[in-house]
């Protein structure tokens, strides 16, 4: 009997990237591993949207519309580019209008795009209505979502399979157009006992001929027991990567899905020699780019607190920006409260940004002592209604600091539309008004306008020349033993009182001998703080992406004086008080501690 061939989408040059290189790669840079995957086969990519929009006007000074262009010319015209949208967030973090959404698919298809998958982190069909009716007025191919995980252990009540076939079913019997269904989990913890189950029942109830897609990462290493799990169940198709963008937080291997089909009634249809060689390619092309250590790993406490592969790579990344990286398992265990007490949606963006971000300040700024703004606004249903209700005091505190009330309506009909205000920022920066522009304005705001006044920056993060050219030839050469140390004498505090202490010579435990008390001193006067000058210290860590006032500058309490950015989030500091601005002791641009010195306000 002949075997049954399973389809794949490469996703090695969109999500592959978004969660190993947190989606800092240069076009020029990949387009001969796109070449090499082409040659060996691949006619489905995974070609843009998702983070890798946004990041290359944030990061790589590039338009993402070139690249889209750039991508299209390399494949030729017949291969399926998919890209990824985020419902009535498009390719933004932040809601987009009806007329941005409708502008989103319309820009798409001129650039090349064949398909769009289409998804709601919070799984509301509010959100997939009016995306989805405009995905397929421009001619796309619109691939309908539903976003699922695993709940952090003791968390129950959503996403079980019978939820995902309900939520199945509302959708054949709503007026939403699709094409097919895709399965999405971005955190690769849904079980593969619950994969099988959501398929199979998915299988029964949709038409013969519906394509069903599965989408999974390996960050808690089990995407190929789920893959193998959804094909026995009736999946029709998967993603799959190439290395070095495979396996980790990224998706499952082209060749170890191949391996593992060996002996089954199923296979990839693949010739493996074509794609070991496309594998040589890429990775000689991506050879000189630093990839992070937590991108190749398998994380086993990922279901304690599921945080999407591709959002993973793309936070330490920025926490190394800000120097914050030490902070990362700290706010990752942060992560599981944030998600019990805020409505269990998905966790892909933009809800685990928000998760992440809510987390962040946890971490840094004490537990719930302030509320992103954008968590705030999900639990007070401004992005529409969480799979079960957010927990109460949270709701409370949300409506308090954000000084709104609770909202059930439709999350669009309280947008305004976004050309207007767009084309008003592109006429004051003397910018070409056109519908690119437009929406790189409304989806980038003012990063898209640095981008197209030429102000933007490249931040990708590279290996030395010497790191790139000795990569390969690295061998592990055991560590030298410490050489033995002679005694030593040390005086150490405790509670207030200081003690001679003698370390023994030894690589062994050394032996430590204490003495007496050492006489101590009493530590020199400290002069009063002058009350003549105020220095505001930085909050939290951070980059400054704006300054607001200058030296000389009269400001008056609570006055912004700057705005900093950290983990995508914007944040004001105000002035602590009425006076003259004395000294600036940062730039646009630089990155800080909290505590460190941002200005000098003279009373």
């Amino acid at each position: 009997m002949a075997k049954k061939c399973i389809e794949f989408m490469d996703t090695s040059f969109r999500d592959g990237f978004q969660s190993v290189f947190g989606a800092r790669v240069a076009t020029k840079d990949f387009l001969p591993a796109l070449e090499a995957a082409v040659d060996a086969g691949t006619t489905h990519f995974e070609a843009g949207g998702g983070a890798r929009f946004q990041s290359l006007f944030f990061y790589c000074n590039e338009s993402a519309f070139d690249m889209m262009d750039a991508f299209r010319k390399t494949v030729g015209p017949e291969a399926n580019l998919q890209t990824l949208a985020r419902g009535i967030n498009v390719v933004a973090l932040n809601q987009q209008p009806r007329d941005m959404i409708d502008l989103h698919a319309q820009m798409f298809k001129k650039h090349g795009i064949t398909t769009i998958r289409n998804f709601d982190a919070l799984n509301d069909l509010r959100n997939l209505r009016y995306s989805g009716e405009r995905i397929t007025a421009a001619g796309l191919h619109h691939q309908i979502v539903i976003t699922i995980m695993d709940l952090p252990p003791g968390c129950e009540g959503a996403h079980r399979a019978e939820d995902y076939t309900k939520l199945l079913q509302d959708i054949l019997d709503s007026d939403i157009p699709f094409d097919s269904i895709s399965f999405k989990d971005s955190t690769g913890t849904a079980h593969p006992r619950k994969v099988y189950d959501t398929i199979k029942a998915a299988r029964k109830i949709v038409p013969e001929d519906m394509m069903l897609h599965l989408h999974t990462h390996d960050t808690a290493g089990i995407g190929i027991n789920q893959y193998m799990a959804a094909i026995e169940a009736g999946i029709n198709r998967i993603d799959l990567a190439m290395s070095p963008v495979s396996g980790g937080t990224a998706q499952p291997d082209i060749l170890t899905m191949w391996h593992a089909m060996k002996g089954t009634d199923y296979t990839l249809d693949i010739d493996p020699l074509k794609y070991v060689k496309a594998q040589e390619v890429f990775e000689d092309a991506m050879n000189d780019y630093f990839i992070p250590p937590e991108s190749r790993m398998v994380s086993p406490l990922i279901p304690f607190s599921p945080m999407p592969g591709g959002a993973l790579t793309a936070n330490t990344m920025m926490m190394r920006d800000t120097g914050t990286l030490h902070l990362y398992p700290q706010v990752i265990k942060e992560m599981e409260e944030v998600i019990r007490l805020g409505g269990f949606g998905t966790s892909v963006t933009p809800v685990s940004q928000f998760y992440f971000q809510q987390a962040y300040l946890n971490a840094t700024q004490g537990r719930w002592k302030k509320l992103n703004p954008q968590y705030g606004n999900m639990v007070l249903g401004y992005f529409g209604k969480t799979p079960v209700p957010p927990d109460p005091e949270i709701i409370k505190l949300a409506s308090e600091q954000l000084n709104k009330p609770v909202f059930d309506g439709d999350p669009l009909d309280i947008l305004e539309d976004g050309r207007p205000a767009a084309e008003k920022k592109l006429q004051e920066h003397g910018l070409p008004i056109n519908d690119e522009n437009v929406f790189i304005v409304s989806s980038c705001e003012s990063k898209g306008i640095d981008f197209l006044q030429g102000k933007a920056k490249e931040s990708i993060r590279r290996k030395t020349v010497e790191e790139a050219k000795t990569q390969k030839a690295k061998v592990a050469v055991p560590a030298p033993r410490p050489a033995a140390m002679g005694p030593r004498d040390y005086t150490i505090t405790v509670d207030g009182k200081a003690y001679q202490v003698h370390v023994a010579e030894g690589g062994a435990t050394p032996v430590v001998q204490t003495t007496s008390p050492a006489p101590t001193t009493q530590p020199a006067p400290t002069l009063a703080p002058s009350t003549a000058n105020q220095v505001v210290e930085a909050p939290t860590p951070g980059n400054i992406l704006r300054l607001e006032v200058k030296v000389g500058d009269q400001v008056s309490e609570n006055q912004t004086l700057l705005v900093m950015e950290a983990m995508k989030m914007e944040s004001e500091v105000k002035s602590p008080a009425a006076g003259k601005i004395s000294e600036l002791h940062v730039s646009t641009g630089d990155t800080v501690q909290a505590g460190e010195p941002l200005l000098t306000i003279s009373n």
